[in-house]
């Protein structure tokens, strides 16, 4: 099999980031790479273009990751406060889902999904439980979540 060299346009996990310079069966750059605009042929022309990419891409990125640090540092040690029907043990009755998080994150002003709260395990018990938010990447912080008994009506 003839290995090709091809330039990256496109951050691509098991090859490279963009810009790299990278050999691959042509078979992969012809059938995926070239069509779906994720690779070029590298050459010097090419090159040239891809480092002046490469260069907007990075500030773009910096900036980026640094609207993500000021994220995380705001939202780090967040505490968020929920009450649910208890028993005299402290066991609630039902739990406390992830949405819920988000809800109350979002009155807070923290726009994040459902699918970056992180739960060990559904929150069933009356009290203080730490939260792990995923942010983005390897970026993730944890808030307080206080649970308290519901009044009785």
């Amino acid at each position: 099999m003839k290995n090709l060299e091809v330039l990256l346009r496109d951050d691509i996990d098991t090859l490279g980031k963009c810009g790299d310079v990278v050999r691959v069966r042509t078979g992969y750059a012809r059938n995926y790479l070239f069509p779906y605009g994720k690779a070029v042929v590298a050459t010097p022309e090419n090159t040239r273009l891809m480092q002046r990419r490469r260069v907007r891409l990075d500030a773009e990125a910096a900036v980026r990751n640094a609207e993500l640090d000021q994220f995380v540092a705001a939202l780090a040690g967040i505490s968020i406060t929920t009450s649910g029907k208890a028993d005299e043990k402290g066991h609630l009755f039902g739990s406390v889902s992830a949405g819920q998080i988000v809800a109350l994150l979002d009155a807070q002003g923290f726009k994040i999904e459902e699918k970056h709260v992180r739960l060990d395990a559904p929150i069933r018990q009356v009290g203080d439980h730490k939260v792990t938010i995923h942010v983005h990447g390897q970026r993730e912080t944890a808030i307080t979540l206080v649970v308290t008994p519901a009044p009785a009506a």
